[in-house]
């Protein structure tokens, strides 16, 4: 749609006599986040305002202006219109050049344009900001409770994005033609919606319903308004699924544990943590430490959730009210964490209620509309069909969701922000690359996996997939790479993925790109990744510091505890943790007490009946143990850090079967974090290095041996040292490891530089004392700040690693393959 509202007045004709003034036409190209964000009406107000005649249009390149004037509004227009921007615009560059003068007389929006190269940027969608939520709120406007508000400055974007350039026909609200009253204020240039795509009202809007039933059908409840209905339920114990920017969310009263343990129970979520949605960052403050950073990432306009360390003793059961909200110790047990949001769509604020509304309950469980490892649900058929076995009821709406867009995830080390998961709010927004790629595509791992497209010095991460091991997670891949590299204008000429034979997200890769396909060693890519995540070119190696629970390794076995001497081109594997059996694989991932007596026998320790990990695992499973350590069977060798924080986990009695992926490693540092001591009381645990042994000229690795680390933990066990105690001086333990392996490699090296990554490092307790060690001996430390540092990441490394589009020629260390 095209707006031609009244032209700002052309400049007063010179006086007679005097010279005439210098006409001057300049067209100019403003690139990065410029559609779906009110750029073009702020560029026409800033054309009325310095006089100017002229256009403003989208394009597939960004925003192009032409305006005419006197020379010197011209160039004030060209100084000022990227440093004014509107607050959800990203400026990236802005160009122009003199062109002819046309005898323009007024200033006009026009069409859209497709022609030419897309590389505009799409926004990310965005919480609803104050003004519309204030019109939510008051009963004389006429949007009063309407659960689609927004307006140019908050609201969806990416998630209803089906082409560019961005305007209302290349939207799922295509299909809701606007009333007279939202066509006046969209073409109105002084009005906060002129060209808000999203624009509706409950004349023309979408609509919300509310659908009652289970496994044996559904019907529409006609009972009431279909919020106020859905309220009343949720505060009776009902779980709703409730339709959101990017999908489904599954929801239920946060203070009934009878609600969260049947959901939980339905999901087969087992005891990983929900994460739960509050009115306001008031409502989470009796339960949780709350700092200025984390104030900040809750109430800002990305909304993620945020993990936040939970106060002792907080929690307990209790229903809906007045008083202070309460939370279902079912909720997130054994975790030293609770992840919270607040509302960031119009309905989430309706759903958790307005000031007067009755009262209903003050936390809501808010968790993905999916089974665990599957792709969130958008489609309302879907949810009908896939999500009936776990809810109740369904609150709907008919505003299609074109892209599945997860919560972010985020967390706060040390006053910065690091992502756990990276989706909505950040997608589809670039990373800037310190080095150009070719136009590629990096398909990532098999868990929580994200892909990325690169072209240049920028890379495109996609919104989270998830676990790729069904067909509705590959369809769910394809999908959103069409989607983004549609929107992006990549065609991918070079395609990275994982080593790892087996890896789903490989083998699709393979077969859809075949020869184009380059393979990157996990360890190199993670390593890779936050080199790039923080601006470093390359030309000088890192000490990588790789720690997480699996990836493939060079020489067949699976690698986790790896520092590697790496650069974008290459790695050496400098050290690793000592080789350990798997026994079993999976099994051994699924039962931590698997792995503590495989650490046990590896380190030369009996397997003690007092111990908990032995009296965890039956008798007769520990005598096939015994036989398949023995002699090998099915018993891979692992240097996994993950795998041993696991064994200590169940060692010490913690956890010894894991419901969900690293649930013994977040027990572990959940003890470490109620340890209430200064560090000087903690046990003096220690690993042993075994000097390395030159072998043609080469080092071999240093190992890492945790052999004296796990006699100390068994000792201390045996004389009541508490487990929190323990598992603190066992984060000390790594911590000192890694700032003394640091240490021996400068010295060998002269590297001054390491980089810490892999999901082992989502533990805050870790990386800030590796942080703070490793600064204390002088080194420069790089950590995570825009993507991941669990396999989330990873596809921001392979691309790095496989696209670059200069490689220097003289090569040191080892090459990707």
């Amino acid at each position: 749609m095209t707006a031609e509202p009244a032209a700002p007045a052309a400049p007063a004709p010179p006086l007679a006599g005097s010279a005439p003034v210098p006409v001057t036409r300049r067209r100019v190209t403003v690139r990065g986040v410029v559609q779906g964000v009110g750029f073009r009406p702020y560029v026409y107000a800033l054309a009325g305002e310095l006089g100017l005649c002229g256009q403003v249009t989208n394009t597939g390149e960004g925003v192009v202006a032409e305006v005419e004037g006197p020379a010197e509004a011209t160039a004030a227009f060209c100084d000022r219109i990227g440093g004014e921007a509107p607050p959800l615009a990203v400026v990236q560059s802005v160009d122009h050049l003199a062109v002819p003068p046309q005898g323009d007389t007024a200033f006009h929006i026009v069409a859209s344009r497709q022609d030419g190269p897309r590389r505009t940027l799409v926004a990310p969608d965005t919480a609803t900001c104050d003004a519309c939520l204030a019109e939510l709120r008051d009963p004389a406007d006429r949007r009063y409770r309407h659960p689609f508000i927004t307006c140019t400055h908050c609201g969806p974007r990416f998630t209803i994005v089906t082409a560019l350039p961005y305007d209302r026909a290349h939207t799922t609200m295509a299909a809701f033609p606007m009333c007279p009253r939202c066509e006046r204020e969209y073409t109105d240039p002084a009005d906060r919606r002129f060209h808000a795509q999203p624009v509706a009202c409950h004349d023309c809007g979408p609509r919300l319903r509310l659908l009652l039933g289970g496994p044996a059908g559904h019907a529409a409840d006609r009972s009431g308004e279909p919020v106020a209905r859905a309220r009343q339920l949720l505060a009776e114990g009902a779980i709703l699924a409730v339709k959101g920017l990017g999908g489904y969310h599954l929801a239920c009263d946060a203070a009934n544990e009878d609600a969260v343990r049947t959901l939980r129970r339905r999901k087969a979520r087992g005891d990983k943590p929900f994460a739960v949605m509050a009115a306001g960052a008031h409502d989470v403050e009796p339960l949780v430490h709350l700092d200025a950073v984390e104030r900040a990432l809750l109430t800002g306009i990305r909304r993620p959730i945020v993990l936040l360390r939970r106060r002792a003793g907080a929690g307990g059961a209790g229903g809906a009210g007045t008083g202070p909200a309460v939370l279902a110790p079912s909720v997130a047990p054994g975790c030293a964490d609770l992840g919270v949001m607040l509302p960031y769509t119009p309905l989430h604020h309706l759903l958790l209620g307005l000031p007067g509304d009755p009262p209903g309950p003050r936390l809501l469980v808010m968790t993905s509309g999916n089974l665990g490892g599957e792709p969130i649900v958008t489609r309302d058929d879907e949810a009908l069909e896939r999500l009936a076995p776990l809810v109740d009821g369904w609150l709907a709406h008919d505003r299609p969701i074109h892209v599945p867009c997860d919560d972010s995830v985020v967390r706060v080390v040390d006053g910065q922000e690091l992502p756990v998961r990276r989706s909505r709010g950040h997608t589809p927004f670039p990373v800037p690359l310190p080095v150009p790629v070719l136009p590629s595509l990096a398909v990532g791992g098999d868990l929580k996996n994200t892909f990325c497209l690169g072209e240049g010095r920028q890379a495109w991460l996609s919104a989270h997939v998830g676990d790729m091991d069904d067909l509705a997670t590959l369809t769910a891949f394809a999908h959103a790479e069409r989607h983004l590299e549609d929107i992006t204008g990549v065609t991918p000429q070079v395609v990275a993925a994982d080593r790892h034979p087996g890896y789903r997200s490989g083998r699709l890769a393979e077969r859809m790109h075949g020869p184009r396909l380059r393979r990157v060693q996990h360890h190199h890519a993670h390593v890779a990744a936050v080199m790039a995540d923080n601006g470093h070119d390359g030309r000088s190696p890192v000490i990588g510091i790789a720690f997480d629970g699996t990836g493939a390794g060079d020489d067949g076995a699976v690698w986790g505890g790896e520092v590697l001497v790496a650069d974008y081109d290459g790695y050496r594997r400098a050290a690793h943790l000592r080789y350990t059996p798997l026994p079993g694989g999976d099994a051994a991932v699924r039962h931590p007490y698997r792995m503590a007596l495989a650490h046990l026998r590896a380190a030369g320790l009996p397997w003690d009946p007092a111990l908990p990990c032995t009296a965890a695992c039956p008798e007769a499973e520990r005598a096939v143990l015994q036989r398949q350590l023995d002699r090998g069977l099915h018993c891979v060798p692992t240097s996994s850090m993950g795998r041993l924080f696991d064994a200590v986990s169940s060692l010490v009695g913690l956890c010894h079967h894991a419901t969900y992926e690293a649930q013994a490693a977040v027990e572990l540092e959940a003890a470490a974090a109620s340890f209430e001591g200064s560090h000087a009381e903690l046990p003096g645990y220690a690993f042993a290095f075994t000097p390395a042994v030159r072998s043609a000229g080469e080092p071999a690795p240093l190992l890492l041996d945790p052999a004296p680390v796990l006699a100390a933990v068994v000792a201390d066990l045996a004389a009541g040292v508490a487990p929190d105690r323990i598992a603190a001086a066992f984060h000390a333990a790594v911590a000192g490891a890694v700032r003394a392996v640091c240490g021996r490699l400068r010295e060998r090296t002269g590297i001054g530089c390491v980089a810490l990554s892999g999901g082992v490092f989502a533990n805050a307790l870790l990386s800030s004392a590796c942080c703070r060690g490793l600064r204390e001996d002088g080194f420069t430390v790089l950590r995570h700040r825009l993507v991941p540092p669990n396999d989330g990441g990873l596809a921001l490394g392979q691309l790095v690693v496989a696209a670059r589009a200069a490689h220097p020629a003289d090569r040191t260390l080892q090459p990707e393959a």
